[in-house]
Order: C-alpha cells, then structure tokens, then sequence
C-alpha cells in the first residue's frame, strides 16, 4: 500500500478556549490517503491538538514517514498486520489513528460496507450528544445552551477553571432548566485536588451530571472523587495504565485520536468497562473523519453517557453530516461514509 499525508488548515467560526491553552488557530488537521494495489483507496484523518496532548502536526508527519517502508509490502485487506508493523515504529497515538481509519475506510470501500458493519455491530443508531458551549460570558454561555435545547440537545457542557464559573453555570442552568444536563470541564485547571474539592464546592447546587478532568494525576483524581458529590470523568489522564488497575473515577471519556484509532478505542472501552467505568466518546476537534470514525465505534462500544462529538459546526465550512434531536450517526456510504473527504478538499482552496 502507498500511503499518502496532506496537512490542511480548518479555519475556526470562533475561538475555543480552555484551561491548557487556546486551539491552535487555524486548526491543522492531517489527510492521509492509502492506496492499495488495485488502486482502491482508504481515507483516515490525524487530529493532533498540541494544547491537549502535546502533539505537533510535525510530529505526526514525522510519524507518518516512518510507517511508509513498513505499509509498502501489505495489502489493503491485511488490517491486523498493516497496524502491527506501523506501531513498531512508531507509538504516537494520533498517527497510528490516521493508518487505522484509512485501513477501515479501505475495508469497507473494498466491501462495500460500512465500517459498523465490519465491526460486528447489527445496527448504528443514532448517538446521543452533548453540546459543547465553550468559554463564552455567563450571557453568553446561556444564549448558547438555550439554542442548543431547541435544537434537541439534552445536555451541554461548558469549560471551567477560567474564571466566572459559578456565574456561568448559573447562567446555564437558569436557561435550560432542571432536566437538562450540565457537564463542566475543567482540562486540569486546579493544580491540586484541594482546589478542585473548593471550586467544585460552589457549583453543587446547580446538580453537575459530571466533571471531566478537574485535576491531573490519578492520585488527585481519587481524592476529588472521594470529597465531592459531582461525578468525576477522566479525560487527558485516561491514557494512563494504572487507571485500569483501580477505578478512580465514574466515567471516562474516550478519543479516537488519543486512543490510537478505532481499534484503540475498542481496547480502551473494554479496559475502562471492566475496570468499572462509564465509557462516553468525545472528540479532539476532529474533521469529518475522525467523527464519522468515532461514530462507527459507538455501535460496538454503546457510551453510558452523551456523548461530545458535536463539535464539525466549530469550523467556518460546510457540515457533511449534522445532529438530529440531539443525536448523531454514522455517515451513509460504504468505509467511514461517503463524501467526507470532499470537506477536506474544499480546505485546499
């Protein structure tokens, strides 16, 4: 197989902000292209955010030609072996996620099936969301989870740790009510988990349906979760092996550009349900691929809670596929879905 890599730059409708850092901006994302021997062709998208995960696109591409000599001698049907060798050298999690959805992509187009098939899944309903709300002021904040519940939406999630929370979600809650969900996500904010325990204190009363990552450590992690009421999800500190030895948690939340791909992600969610975690999806600020991707893993992986993979409007272009009453599914077509890589093209011009 003949692997390809285009770096492409999405431009942002606005700016996303959070307590690791601001994304970059225009948002670089990774088209890579497999060709096999027949000229059939796969599609996967690397998503490195380096504020989050401390990936450069760099990085990827560097990661990506290292893995050319070792698809050269593999055919596109030889899924298994393809991966393997590629993870011999190279362990960056968002490259091996790029080859391992071209490679799906390329089963299901040689197929003729959707890649939810491929994985043994007898249907892929529609996922149920969050919508993220981001950073904005509290009046803000609540024009934006007011729409979101027009639109179908039964639970939003807002970023803290950046000042004005307990006004922010106030805010929120006033507009959406008692029966919509209100996650918060603070990306680490607090430096220990005293801290996180005092500003967690302030937001009990707005009944928080959890909190992603308020500290980092999994030691930190376990004390939070002990001293508050609020539901605590790992997210940046999910990758971390001892986090499957004992839970320290409730949930954990679950990327297809951190877990290394779609195969990634299954092994993960196996891991993270037998430890005693809730499992839920959620995306790195990924194009079209990587959604649709992450998609077609839920109807094998079923997430306990909504997940946030609502995030293609971000982006100043058009929306291949778009939520529906709060809910989301896969994109129809053979592989990933069919026209996804037109979005990609239009960023070329």
């Amino acid at each position: 197989m003949r692997l390809s890599a285009t770096l492409l730059h999405a431009k942002w409708c606005a700016p996303l902000h959070a307590a690791h850092g601001d994304a970059e901006t225009p948002r670089p994302l990774i088209l890579v292209t497999l060709e096999a021997e027949d000229g059939s062709i796969g599609h996967g998208e690397a998503a490195p955010l380096q504020a989050y995960d401390g990936v450069s696109a760099e990085d990827v591409l560097g990661a990506l030609d290292a893995c050319r000599p070792a698809l050269d001698h593999h055919h596109g049907w030889d899924h298994a072996a393809a991966l393997a060798s590629c993870s011999e050298r190279t362990t960056l999690a968002p490259a091996l996620a790029a080859i391992d959805l071209a490679l799906w992509d390329l089963a299901g187009r040689l197929s003729e099936q959707p890649v939810w098939r491929l994985l043994g899944a007898a249907t892929a309903p529609g996922v149920q969301l969050n919508a993220t709300i981001g950073a904005e002021a509290p009046v803000q904040a609540a024009a934006a989870a007011r729409a979101a519940v027009l639109a179908g939406f039964r639970c939003v999630k807002l970023k803290v740790g950046l000042g004005e929370d307990v006004a922010r979600v106030s805010a929120v809650r006033a507009a959406v009510g008692p029966d919509v969900a209100i996650r918060i996500d603070a990306n680490g904010a607090w430096p220990d988990a005293a801290s996180a325990l005092s500003a967690l204190a302030g937001l009990e009363g707005f009944d928080i349906e959890l909190c992603e990552e308020p500290v980092h450590g999994l030691s930190e992690l376990a004390a939070v979760t002990r001293d508050t009421p609020i539901p605590i999800a790992l997210d940046e500190s999910a990758g971390t092996h001892d986090a499957f030895q004992l839970p320290v948690a409730s949930a954990m939340c679950l990327k297809i550009s951190r877990c290394g791909g779609i195969n990634g992600l299954l092994r993960t969610h196996e891991q993270a349900r037998r430890a005693g975690y809730d499992t839920y999806l959620s995306s790195t600020l990924d194009g079209p691929l990587g959604i649709a991707a992450a998609l077609h893993a839920a109807a094998v992986a079923v997430p306990q809670r909504p997940s946030g993979l609502a995030t293609l409007d971000r982006f100043d272009a058009p929306l291949p596929f778009q939520p529906v009453q709060g809910h989301l599914a896969p994109p129809s077509g053979p592989g990933l879905g069919d026209e996804l890589v037109d979005w990609y093209a239009a960023l070329r011009g």
